[in-house]
């Protein structure tokens, strides 16, 4: 058990059986009455955030979760299958632990996975990842007056909008946490 005072950003514990991370932490001083710690918090397993006050005193559960680099293998229809880069162990992971990233998976892509009771329950991605366009519809002359873009269908099935002088067979970079095109490789 930690004191709440303790809590600071990127800091994970249980509290109401629930796994949250830190995202702000603010302790706040009123006149004569105690003080009290005001957090914003994600929930690690369903990924809502919400703000939570302590008084000054309380106690939450500290846990440490294991981090293990893991390199994306494929996926079988139901599991993205992914393999420990020290143990050579291959563990599957559902799409509502990799979220939003399953987009932007390929062969080979490095991530870091984090579990805890030897569950995964969150998933750290490169900021932004290489993919080639597989389908684009061909610029037009004379769009350019302004930014323009066009839709684009990279090797993931991610569909995401690319400007107009991208072709098929280009190699794309895509924010990962944006989904959206950052500049051509």
């Amino acid at each position: 058990m930690i004191g709440v005072e303790d809590l600071r950003k990127g800091v994970t514990f249980r509290h109401e059986s629930q796994i949250w991370r830190v995202l702000e932490y603010t302790h706040v001083k009123q006149g004569r009455g105690g003080a009290t710690i005001r957090i914003r918090a994600r929930n690690i397993r369903t990924g809502s955030t919400v703000e939570k006050t302590f008084p000054s005193g309380n106690k939450v559960e500290d846990i440490s979760l294991d981090h293990h680099e893991m390199t994306y293998l494929y996926h079988d229809g139901n599991f993205y299958f992914f393999m420990d880069t020290e143990s050579y162990e291959q563990r599957p992971l559902t799409e509502a632990v990799l979220g939003d990233y399953v987009n932007y998976l390929k062969e080979s892509l490095q991530i870091k996975v984090s579990f805890f009771e030897n569950d995964p329950v969150d998933v750290e991605f490169p900021s932004s990842v290489d993919l080639k366009v597989v389908e684009s519809l061909p610029g037009v002359r004379g769009d350019t007056a302004a930014n323009t873009t066009k839709p684009a269908t990279l090797e993931s099935g991610y569909k995401c909008n690319v400007p107009l002088f991208v072709q098929e067979g280009d190699t794309i970079r895509v924010n990962t946490s944006t989904g959206q095109y950052v500049t051509r490789v």
